[in-house]
């Protein structure tokens, strides 16, 4: 993996993970009990032998910048390796990160200090696992200028993804966003290629185009500009990478958590008997930070038959205490409280919620430290939710972080 820069994108503002973002940027959004969105990606960087990467943030960044200074300290900067953060900071102009390829463009001292030949870009919001030194390999044995890393999805499905055309010998000839008539990939009539944001460039191709574009009044990103600017001007030569997915599964897990119903499903997934996706997997660990809380406890009193703590068909988390309450096909991140006689079904509650007896909650996402207060009902009564609480559209509660939920 020598000669490779890596930049992880994860400035981006998630506004339809609103009010999970309310406070946080995307990629710092909680996910499976433990972790956060972007540690996946920083351990596939890991687990892929890549050693220098900066974290492009800008929006509501504090706690991301935080949970990689505390967990993701884990390279010698001795040997030149680093993980460091990279703020907007108008180098070029008064402007901020204007778009995805604004924020490379504006990066660019950064390009010319490590000297790659490669440049690999990353999004720091999706959920898989990949070997990005296979994808390195591919492309330098195919001598391409750029390199694109593309998914096979159902053709309805990919009417809401950056779509890849390409030939019999897989060179990208187009590449259109969200189309409405998705083309299809060679041979295989039901199925498109959909872009999953992630590019090596040639360092040579990439500061051509940057420069080129930031010449130009546009949107000054890669799916709606740089890429299409490459492929019309046909001087360069442009590869798909089809994903190898390392989750050791028979279908590829590749998920976008941009909306509130893909992460809930996303989330949900892991709680299956047996989970499409696999973070128990330690030939591919998926690493993360942790406070120091203590394990799990479960509290069951024999004198009262009906205060029994009690999960099942679910992930808890350290620090969690299940005092006497049942909980069922829910995911509990560290440091939560189900209290007495409560009722969790089906459910997210990230870090410090506190469920109050007698509390009933089901289908919803709860956000770190808000308080449900005994008798308190979420996701019952669906016209009473819409009145106090954000609702998606297959009709998922969210409470957001530091709420006090009392019973009506």
């Amino acid at each position: 993996m020598k000669k490779l820069l890596t930049f992880l994108m994860a400035g981006g503002k998630g506004e339809r993970l609103h009010p999970l973002t309310k406070d946080r940027t995307k990629p710092a959004v909680p996910f499976g009990g433990i972790y956060r969105i972007v540690d996946f990606t920083l351990s596939n960087c890991i687990n892929s032998g890549v050693r220098n990467i900066y974290v492009l943030v800008q929006y509501k960044s504090m706690s991301l910048a935080r949970h990689i200074r505390m967990g993701w300290n884990v390279l010698n900067s001795e040997v030149g390796e680093f993980i460091d953060v990279l703020p907007a900071q108008q180098r070029i102009d008064e402007h901020w990160y204007q778009g995805t390829a604004d924020a490379i463009y504006q990066n660019l001292y950064s390009i010319h200090s490590e000297n790659p030949d490669q440049v690999l870009i990353l999004a720091g919001d999706h959920i898989y696992k990949m070997n990005y030194k296979l994808m390195l390999d591919f492309h330098r044995e195919n001598k391409a200028n750029l390199t694109i890393g593309v998914v096979p999805v159902p053709i309805e499905e990919a009417k809401d993804l950056g779509v890849i055309q390409v030939d019999n010998q897989n060179t990208v000839v187009g590449f259109i966003e969200k189309p409405r008539n998705p083309q299809c990939v060679p041979g295989r009539p039901n199925m498109a290629y959909g872009s999953m944001g992630i590019y090596i460039f040639d360092r040579e191709t990439l500061e051509e185009e940057l420069t080129e574009d930031a010449k130009k009044d546009t949107a000054h990103d890669f799916g709606k500009n740089i890429i299409p600017q490459i492929i019309e001007k046909g001087k360069s030569k442009v590869k798909a990478y089809q994903f190898v997915d390392m989750n050791q599964k028979d279908a590829h897990y590749w998920r976008d958590v941009g909306t509130l119903d893909a992460y809930y499903e996303a989330n949900i997934d892991l709680i299956q008997v047996t989970p499409h996706f696999n973070v128990y997997d330690r030939e591919w660990p998926i690493r993360t930070y942790q406070l120091q809380y203590p394990p799990a406890k479960f509290v069951f009193n024999q004198e009262t038959s009906g205060r029994r703590g009690i999960a099942v068909d679910s992930l808890v988390a350290d620090g969690c205490i299940i005092s006497g309450g049942v909980v069922e096909r829910s995911i509990l991140s560290p440091n939560v409280r189900v209290n007495s006689y409560a009722e969790v079904q089906d459910s997210l509650l990230l870090e410090g919620v506190d469920v109050g007896r007698y509390a009933k909650v089901k289908n919803a996402i709860i956000d770190k430290h808000a308080k449900i207060m005994p008798n308190a009902v979420i996701g019952f009564d669906k016209e009473l939710d819409k009145k106090r609480f954000t609702i998606t559209p297959k009709g998922i509660v969210v409470v957001e972080k530091g709420a006090i939920v009392e019973a009506v």
